[in-house]
Parts: structure tokens; C-alpha cells; sequence
């Protein structure tokens, strides 16, 4: 209810701010020469910087896939770490040209916040992390449990229609401002259980001291249908950001990756050739030139290439495609046509 009261507080602020950057984050961006993200506070797979502080993740993937397209390199990318509770304010306000934080796309958010989601890179849903020694093998055994949680997120109102849905069940909500705070308290025995998205769950594990003692329940509670949103009121923007991630998922339907797309512009598919701007629709459409594709696959990758080196069989969280696969291979990805 807190998060509610502020999403108002703020609403005047978000009006304003949409108004004022309307049809100009696109130009905005173009003149400062990169683009502004706000990303995660340190989730591994999804937005995290390594030793040397550069920042890798599926979600960053698509912060650099936007610079591709818009200025033709990937690494003119600004970040800015932001919790769950700063997220929708760094936006609203300016503070972020893009938030790609695992965030997930609700009525609420999409409706009141004065912001637009662009798309979902990632579906997912709420699960449970437990220790093994616990000896519990389904979340309808954790009545009178202690919870972990994160503040500011769908996660809470989840957990507490999940209990009053399987009879009634009790527990303590232990609430912490960051991912890392929860996985810490969850370690240290603050709580039995910690919940979150199941993408993060696996992302938490690995930074537990030893986590082959720690197991994901196999219950999944909720949908959590995760993506990049911008400010509302600016289309052209919206677009841009938009057809970037459709652009990866495209590619990667039509067999095209980092290492052959220089080979497949000499394609006589249809397909391929609009994709890699060789024939209409042109990157005008979109404010862009003809190769902002060509440069998000060349730089980026597609979005099977993403996905596996961040999350997936190339990554140390070993997630499996399942319904982040495409759509003709059993999953949801789904991007329209180039045309």
C-alpha cells in the first residue's frame, strides 16, 4: 500500500515529465551521443557488472541493442543502478532515457505510473527458494514460515494472495530494500524461505556461499511477464525501443546471428533483406538509419544469443529456454514482421 501511496505522490512529476521529453528522447539521445539506462542493483543473468565494472545481462542486452540501433554502438551506454523502489521515479523524472530492470508489466504500472512498457524480454513467474535441511518439498508446506522479500515489488501482493488462497496459511514477511539484502538474510537465517521472481531465485543461488544446500520449489505463482518500458507520451521513443528487442527476436527466427550476418546480406529471403534494412520498410520509419538492425545483430546478437550467454546453457545459471522460447519451438517469443 506504501508503494501505492508514493506511485501517486509522484504522478504530477511523471505528467510533467512525460510532457516535457514528448517526441524528444530519440533527439535527446542522438545529441548527447548515448543512452541513459537504468538496470538492476546487481542481478546475475540479467543486469550485473563484473570485476572490471562493465555491465553484462540479459536486460543490459537490451540497453545496448537501443545504442546500436540509435547511434551504431552498442557501448555508448550510460548505466544507472537502481533499486525497485528508485526504478519508476528515475524514469518519470528523466534521471533514465530506459529502465531494463527485470520489471514486471502490470495494469497499474502501465496505467498510473506515466510510463509505457515496450515489450517482454523475459517470462517469467514467482517462486520459492528454501534450504534443503528445511525438508519441505512444496510451498503449501510453508504455513507460519518467515519470508524474505524484496520492498517495491509485485512480489508481496503475490505472496500474500498465495497464502490466503491455500487455506488461509500464516507468515512473517522479513522486507529488505535490495536483492542482495534478501539473498544475505535468507543465508543468515532471518527467514525460512525467500521469494522472488524464479529468474532471479536462480540468479540469488549462485551467490549463496554454498549453493547446492539451497533448492527452488517447484511451484510457480504468478505471471511475471518482465521488459523495458519508457516514459509515456513519447511514440517515436516507444517505437524505437520496441522494434530493438523485435528486431533481436526476428533475427533470431530467421536463423540470423552475430558470426553469418555479414554472410546473409548477400540473402535472397525476403525476410532477411528487410531485416538487414537491404530492402523497405528503411530505418526511417523509425528516425534510424537503414543498418540499426544490422548493428543490433552485428553488435548485440539475436535474442537465442542473448539469452544463452546470460541466462542460459552458455551461462552459470543454466535457465532453460522453456517459454522464452520462440513461438515455433513451443514458447511465447513473438515479434511482428519487418515489413
Amino acid at each position: 500500500m506504501k508503494q501505492i501511496h508514493k506511485a501517486g505522490m509522484v504522478m504530477v512529476l511523471s505528467l510533467v515529465a512525460a510532457n516535457a521529453w514528448a517526441d524528444g528522447t530519440l533527439d535527446a539521445v542522438k545529441k548527447k551521443g548515448f543512452v541513459q539506462c537504468g538496470v538492476g542493483d546487481g542481478l546475475p543473468g540479467f543486469s550485473n557488472p563484473d570485476a572490471k565494472g562493465t555491465w553484462t545481462g540479459l536486460d543490459v542486452d537490451v540497453c545496448r541493442a537501443v545504442a546500436a540501433a540509435v547511434l551504431g554502438d552498442a557501448g555508448k551506454v550510460k548505466y544507472v543502478s537502481l533499486t525497485a523502489k528508485e526504478r519508476f521515479t528515475a524514469l518519470q523524472s528523466g534521471e533514465v532515457d530506459l529502465l531494463s530492470r527485470n520489471t514486471t508489466w502490470t495494469l497499474t504500472r502501465d496505467g498510473s505510473l506515466g510510463l509505457t512498457f515496450a515489450g517482454v524480454n523475459y517470462y517469467d513467474g514467482q517462486g520459492f527458494l528454501i534450504k534443503q535441511s528445511l525438508g519441505v518439498k512444496s510451498a503449501k508446506e510453508l504455513d507460519g514460515a518467515a519470508v524474505c522479500i524484496q520492498s517495491g515489488t509485485t512480489t508481496e501482493l503475490n505472496l500474500a494472495d498465495y497464502f490466503r488462497a491455500n487455506g488461509g496459511m500464516k507468515y512473517t514477511p522479513v522486507v529488505f530494500d535490495t536483492s542482495d539484502q534478501t539473498v544475505k538474510g535468507f543465508e543468515a537465517g532471518r527467514c525460512d524461505v525467500l521469494t522472488s521472481d524464479q529468474s532471479q531465485l536462480y540468479a540469488l543461488k549462485i551467490k549463496l556461499s554454498k549453493p547446492a544446500e539451497a533448492m527452488v520449489l517447484p511451484e510457480v505463482i504468478s505471471k511475471e511477464p518482465l521488459g523495458p518500458a519508457v516514459r509515456q507520451g513519447d511514440d517515436q521513443w516507444f517505437k524505437v525501443v520496441r522494434w530493438s528487442l523485435n528486431a533481436m527476436l526476428n533475427a533470431e527466427e530467421a536463423g540470423v546471428t552475430s558470426a553469418n550476418v555479414d554472410e546473409m546480406l548477400k540473402s535472397t529471403n525476403p525476410d532477411i533483406r528487410r531485416l538487414l534494412g537491404l530492402e523497405e520498410p528503411k530505418g526511417s520509419v523509425l528516425g534510424l538509419d537503414d543498418k540499426w538492425a544490422y548493428n543490433i545483430v552485428k553488435q548485440v546478437g539475436n535474442y537465442g544469443e542473448s539469452f544463452d550467454r546470460n541466462v542460459g546453457a552458455g551461462s552459470p545459471l543454466k535457465i532453460e529456454r522453456g517459454i522464452n522460447a520462440l513461438w515455433n519451438k513451443g514458447g511465447l517469443m513473438y515479434a511482428p514482421p519487418i515489413r
